[in-house]
Parts: structure tokens; C-alpha cells; sequence
């Protein structure tokens, strides 16, 4: 697979990850861990070298079974977590990002992951009652220590941004960012590409909803974070099928499949862009690769992109109670 460094960190990875999250969290029951080795190992065999995972997956089992899988390829794969979930039921805080609760769980990483170091280290979420200085400042101690190579960011503004890439250069941000959700584009993508951030946009499928698979009718499973999401109501799911009709008909044209289209798009819009898909199936997973021997013409690209400029689409991205942990 074509190869993308993340911004000017010199962080080399495939142009198209592997999201782990629904292997194990948030899209349904977790699968087995034979059957999540056999996925991950099948993403490196198709020349994926960028794996994506978190400690609150799971909580841990995410993390397990990434280092359980990855172990014997260790030395072909970047393989980035995250750190800033309490992990804690009685926990007084949604968020966690004290310098001391970092080192700690980092070394829980360490260990789960089954390496020496991390390779690409996120905050998952901007702590409010925490500067990020001082979280900046904690991972850049890691790093002298030898635990982490870079430093990322999920789901931060543009002030926290420069503000963290001050005390120690963000390799990534991490966050949201496809035909579906297009938000990134306005501050938070030209601000990575002058200051040499990469961007890794994570649901650049739109949570599915862009491979043309999700009607109104489509039901998701018990644990489906789906099933809390205002884009993903039924009416939401009729209002916005004219953007999956505008990337089918574009799939039509170039013989390729409309998730392709979708992961083809997101590349194209910068070559420090690396999208990070998620699936369970192997066939899903070889689709997916494939995108990123898509070249989309340019007369495809604007229309694409023009068109989705003209549809208003229904439905906000989270629901309130998690919409707050969502810096801008």
C-alpha cells in the first residue's frame, strides 16, 4: 500500500489505517478474539501499518487484543492509543487527564499492547480541568523516557492545539472528518497543515452510513452507539440519503464500490491525511484497503465535493451529554 507521513513528524504509515474501536466497543457485541486476530493480521497482510485502539475500548480489551494480535509483526506496525477516560465507575469526573493518572496508564498500555513504546500516544479528550501544557508536558517526559514516540490530539480545537504543539510538536490530530461530517475543514484542517500536523479522521465512512449499507429500515444491535446518535434517528437516515445517492453514482462511473469513493475523497484532500476505518469482516477490510488505489479525477472530486455543499444534513453529529467533551 502507498505510504503517508503524519504532517512533517517523519511518522511513515499506510495511506489507509485500521480503526480497532469495533472490534471490541461501540458498534455492537465484541467479536472473539480469534476472529479479531484473524482481522487485524489480515489488515497487515493488505499492507496496513498503522493499527488505532484506546484504553477506554473495552474498557482494555481493545488494548489486549491489538498487542495480542500484532505481537508476532511487532516491527511492520505503528500502533497508536489513547490516554484521558477515568476508566473508573466511581470516578467524580467524566475526563481524566492529571499528569500522574497519564503515567499510570501508559504503563497499563505498555503492558497490554505488549511493546517497549508506544508509538503514536492521543489525548482522547481535551480535559477542561487540566492545562493542556501540562499535558503536552507529561507526554513529552514519556517520550524522553522511551515509553512513547509521538504525541496526538482527539477531538481538540485550535487553541489547544497550538497551544500543546508549543511545549511538545503534535504528530496527529485525531478526529471526525469525511463527506459526512465536513466540519474539520474550516480551522482545524489548515491550521494542521501550517503548523505540520498530520490528521487522521477517524468514522471517514460516516459511521457506515457512506457505504451506501444504512437505509431507514437498517437495525443496529444492543450496544451500537448508533442507537444514541441524532444522525442516525430514522428521519435523519431518509433526510440524508441524497448524499449516499451523489457517491454511488460517482462509484458507478469509476467501477468502484461507494465506500471507496468516500475513503478515495478524504485521501485527496491532503496528502497528510490518513483515514482510519473500522470493520469485522475481511471482505469489508479488502474493500477498504483498495481505496487507496482509487484516483478520483478532478471534474469527480469537485462534484463530489460541491454537491455535498448543497446538502443541508439533518441530524447533529453527538447527542448533548457527549458533545461537551468536544473541544472547539
Amino acid at each position: 500500500m502507498n505510504k503517508r507521513t503524519l504532517g512533517t513528524s517523519g511518522l511513515e504509515v499506510s495511506a489507509i489505517g485500521f480503526g480497532a474501536m469495533g472490534l471490541s466497543h461501540g458498534l455492537g457485541p465484541a467479536v472473539d478474539d480469534e476472529h479479531g486476530i484473524t482481522v487485524l493480521r489480515a489488515a497487515v497482510d493488505l499492507g496496513v501499518t498503522f493499527v488505532d485502539t484506546a484504553q477506554v475500548y473495552g474498557p482494555f480489551t481493545n488494548e489486549t487484543l491489538v498487542g495480542k494480535a500484532l505481537a508476532p509483526v511487532r516491527d511492520q506496525v505503528v500502533i497508536a492509543t489513547k490516554f484521558g477516560f477515568p476508566l473508573d465507575p466511581g470516578s467524580p469526573t467524566p475526563l481524566n487527564s492529571r499528569p500522574e493518572h497519564i503515567r499510570a496508564t501508559v504503563d497499563g498500555s505498555l503492558q497490554r499492547l505488549q511493546v517497549e513504546k508506544i508509538d503514536l500516544l492521543y489525548q482522547h479528550r481535551v480535559d477542561p480541568d487540566v492545562p493542556i501544557e501540562d499535558v503536552a508536558g507529561t507526554v513529552k517526559e514519556l517520550i524522553d523516557a522511551g515509553k512513547v514516540g509521538h504525541f496526538g490530539l482527539s477531538e481538540a480545537g485550535v487553541d489547544v492545539i497550538r497551544r500543546a504543539h508549543a511545549v511538545q510538536p503534535v504528530t496527529a490530530l485525531q478526529s471526525e472528518y469525511s463527506l459526512f461530517w465536513r466540519e474539520p475543514e474550516a480551522q482545524i484542517l489548515p491550521t494542521l497543515i501550517e503548523l505540520g500536523i498530520g490528521f487522521v479522521p477517524f468514522s471517514p465512512l460516516g459511521k457506515g452510513f457512506l457505504t451506501g449499507a444504512i437505509d431507514s429500515a437498517t437495525p443496529f444491535p444492543e450496544g451500537d452507539i448508533r442507537n444514541t446518535l441524532p444522525r442516525f434517528t430514522e428521519q435523519a437516515r431518509i433526510d440524508n440519503q441524497a448524499l449516499v445517492e451523489l457517491v454511488t453514482t460517482v462509484a458507478a462511473r469509476n467501477d468502484a464500490t461507494p465506500a471507496q469513493v468516500a475513503l478515495a475523497w478524504l485521501l485527496a484532500q491532503h496528502p497528510t491525511i490518513v483515514p482510519i476505518p473500522g470493520t469485522t469482516k475481511v471482505h469489508r477490510l479488502q474493500e477498504n484497503t483498495a481505496a487507496a488505489d482509487l484516483q478520483l479525477s478532478p471534474a469527480d472530486l469537485d462534484e463530489l465535493t460541491a454537491a455535498a455543499d448543497q446538502i443541508d444534513l439533518s441530524g447533529d453529529r453527538y447527542p448533548a451529554a457527549m458533545q461537551q467533551w468536544i473541544n472547539r
